[in-house]
């Protein structure tokens, strides 16, 4: 490798909006996200967030004449 090319990895501390605090490795020394393991619908098992999305989907239903089976 080329030695003054290659910018510096480093220790880098990962800011949640929530909260949540880690470690990892980056270039950029603080890095700030707005969903983490520890907030996200997936991880979490929380479907309130994900509940918005049904009227778009029942909307996309209507539109298209498709009908919704029920098992």
């Amino acid at each position: 490798m080329r030695e003054g090319i290659h910018p510096n990895y480093q220790e880098a501390q990962v800011t949640c909006v929530c909260g949540e605090s880690f470690l990892t490795k980056s270039t950029k020394d603080r890095i700030k996200v707005e969903v983490c393991s520890k907030c996200h619908p997936f991880y979490t098992g929380e479907r309130q967030r994900t509940i918005n999305a049904g009227g778009r989907i029942e909307r996309f239903m209507k539109k298209y004449d498709i009908k919704h089976e029920e098992k």
